[in-house]
Order: structure tokens, then sequence, then C-alpha cells
């Protein structure tokens, strides 16, 4: 994993998702990566470590552990919990969208309490389903934070992509995962490298 950390930061990558779930195949302390590891390399790439329905104290030891830039809440957690995390570093919480979410309502409790929102397909188990939500949700939606756009993203997607950043103001970073794996946990660093070129391309 220190390798393709490596290699994401050298093709421009600026997050690198750091899985703290142990029910995900990409869970982080199954990888060989370990902190000590982590403090001897010099990497400018921002870590965001990913947490589901996790206890705040394991997840702020976590943080002090493997220093990591931002926390992402895929699980549960309510606003006050989201609160406690992002008074102490910055706070991602991802949303789970179905079909014809009203999007405004689900975000608004934690307007006040997250840093920045992403938003993913919503699936039967937390974690990445593989597919995309209609993002046309979004443009309908007065989304008041900076967003992750998750879900499904390929390499065929950048046009639309580039479309779709033209209608919405808020949209912050693009969040593949799947799509852009050999196996789970192992990136197809010839894929990311092709994509980020061509997001460049089409901004």
């Amino acid at each position: 994993m220190l390798k393709q950390l490596k290699e994401l930061e050298d093709i421009g990558i600026d997050f690198a998702g750091f899985i703290f779930y142990d029910k995900s195949p990409r869970f982080a302390l199954k990888s060989g990566l370990t902190p000590d590891i982590l403090k001897k390399e010099k990497l400018r790439i921002n870590r965001v470590g990913v947490f589901v329905n996790e206890s705040s104290e394991k997840v702020l030891k976590t943080v002090h552990e493997w220093k990591l830039d931002l926390v992402q809440l895929h699980g549960d957690e309510s606003p006050r919990y989201c609160e406690m995390i992002s008074n102490h570093v910055n706070t991602i919480k991802a949303f789970r969208i179905s079909k014809n979410d009203n999007i405004s309502y689900k975000t608004h409790p934690f307007k006040e309490t997250a840093d920045l929102y992403l938003f993913d397909t919503f699936g039967q188990q937390f974690g990445g389903t593989g597919e995309k939500f209609d993002w046309q949700l979004l443009t309908q939606s007065s989304v008041n934070k900076p967003y992750f756009l998750s879900g499904g993203i390929t390499l065929d997607d950048v046009s639309s992509l580039a479309a779709f950043a033209k209608e919405v103001p808020n949209l912050f970073s693009l969040d593949i995962n799947s799509k852009f794996e050999l196996s789970p946990g192992n990136k197809d660093m010839n894929k990311i490298k092709q994509f980020a070129e061509k997001v460049k391309t089409n901004q």
C-alpha cells in the first residue's frame, strides 16, 4: 500500500482513503501498512480515515496514531457525534443516496457540524456499491458545503462530470474506488493516471 500511496502522490492525487471498518475488504489494518511505516515517509497526500459507526474515542485515537488529515463518517452518525469529531479534525459526513432522495433534507441537520459532505449510492451494506446514483438530485438541492462525489465513477464519465460540475456550485472533489481497482485495495495506477489526466484536460 505504501508504494501505491507514493504513486498516487506522483500522479497528483490529493486524497487517499484509509478504511478503518473491519467488515470492509479494504480494511487498512490488513494492508500491512502501519503508523510507524508512514512516519518514516514524507508523504504530502492528504490521509482520509473512513469510519462506520465507530466510537468517538477510537476515531480520535486513530486520527492521532495515523496522523489523519480528515475523517469520513460513513455510517449512521448523528449531528452531535459529527460535531464531536469535527472539533478535533476536518470531518466529511457521507450520505448514501437512493432514488428520489431529498438531499437538502438529509444534509440539513449536519450543516453546522460537518466540514464537507460526500454523496455515494445507497446500498444494503455500508460501503460502496460500485453503482451511480442520479446526480441530477444534486442540481435540485441546496447543498451548502463543498462535497465529494462518489459512486461508480469510471474513466468514461469524465465528460459527463465536467458538464455536471458546471451545473453545481459546491462540487469539491471526486472519490473513485472500485472501478479503478485490480482487486479490493489494489489500485490500477494506469487507470487512475488516465482519469487524472482526462479530468485536468476537461476542466
